[in-house]
């Protein structure tokens, strides 16, 4: 009877994500014709020191997808360091250095610790380098999550989540980096230093620290 729940399961979430995949195509589609982007948005997810995770390697080869074929001028790798003692943002840019994306395209946001200050945090780093045309690059799943947040406060960002059959993600290279640049001394996981409560607002950007010229998407 578990066997049985587990596939039924199991199949139930392929299906959604056969939905997901089909909307994200309709949706880079529908957002294709804003590009090139000055800049997009590349979330991060934890390092554990060896190779990176499937997530990570999907989001930073889409993110070179998008660059090579002229649909954005800059990249915004964005992520502290959270779950483990690299930092996020530092660790995809010497993947992406790797793969051949210039130095001079990359640019890092090294505060963001939840999904929400990913969009916030990195908002702030192309407003500083006087990036307008931004989209959001990541998974699907973590697209669609976000798309209510940026939403709810007007952030200028476009949504362009991985397709991907464009990527034949499975059979491309793992390029090798020296992750120690990335390392962080004396660090501490957030959950030994946030709640759970903490750590839920977090999830939904209420940690954000607004600065005084965004005060007004908060009402």
């Amino acid at each position: 009877m578990l066997y049985k729940c587990l596939m039924i399961g199991f199949v139930f979430l392929l299906s959604a994500c056969g939905m997901t995949a089909r909307k994200a195509r309709k949706t880079v589609e529908k957002n294709m014709v804003y590009a090139p982007y000055d800049a997009i948005i590349v979330p991060g997810v934890p390092f554990q020191g060896e190779n990176w995770s499937q997530t990570m390697k999907m989001r930073v080869y889409w993110s070179k997808y998008l660059f090579d074929r002229g649909y954005a001028k800059n990249i915004i790798y964005s992520g502290s360091a959270v779950y483990s003692e690299y930092q996020e943002s530092s660790i995809m840019a010497l993947y992406a250095e790797e793969l051949g994306i210039p130095k001079e395209r990359i640019f890092k946001d090294e505060g963001a610790e939840h999904s929400t200050e990913n969009v916030y945090y990195s908002y702030q780093v192309a407003k500083k380098h006087g990036f307008k045309n931004l989209a959001l690059a990541t998974d699907p799943f973590q697209a669609k999550s976000l798309k209510r947040f940026i939403n709810k406060f007007e952030f200028p960002i476009k949504l362009m989540p991985i397709v991907f059959d464009s990527l034949d993600y499975k059979n491309i290279p793992d390029p090798k980096i020296n992750p120690k640049s990335a390392k962080v001394d004396d660090f501490v996981s957030i959950k030994e230093r946030e709640s759970f409560l903490k750590r839920l607002k977090g999830t939904f950007g209420q940690n954000i620290k607004w600065q005084e010229e965004d005060s007004l998407l908060l009402f």
